[in-house]
């Protein structure tokens, strides 16, 4: 089981760093795209930096599970914001944005995963 929340937690850390940086950073078209629909710069650099420290404490949370398991859960909560945002802005019944829209939702089904495992592997 150890094998496996490590691979999930890696996977997720990568995913989390990538979508995080830039917007922590205000940098590229991601976080440009989320200002102009209305997010305040503050809020976007403050999900970028949420991202960003859940990469950190899953990797951490490797070798020290119960940090693992928090930041996994964390995962899921601001996952579950981004879903409600592509919900409000109709991204889910329009064919053009569905497929990035259903990002978060594979990845809060792996951040599920990755806490289950890690609780799985103390």
């Amino acid at each position: 089981m150890y094998i496996a929340a490590v691979i999930l937690s890696v996977l997720l850390a990568l995913f989390s760093l990538a979508a995080g940086a830039p917007k922590a950073q205000l940098k590229g078209d991601v976080p440009e795209g989320l200002v102009a629909k209305g997010l305040s710069s503050g809020l976007v650099r403050f999900i970028g930096l949420a991202e960003v420290a859940a990469a950190v404490g899953l990797v951490v949370g490797i070798w020290w599970q119960p940090l693992g398991i928090a930041a996994a859960l964390g995962m899921v909560v601001l996952l579950i914001g981004a879903v409600t945002y592509h919900v409000k802005w109709g991204d889910y019944a329009d064919s053009k944005t569905r497929n990035a829209a259903m990002a978060p939702v594979m990845f809060c089904l792996i951040s599920i995963a990755a806490a289950c495992t890690l609780a799985a592997s103390i």
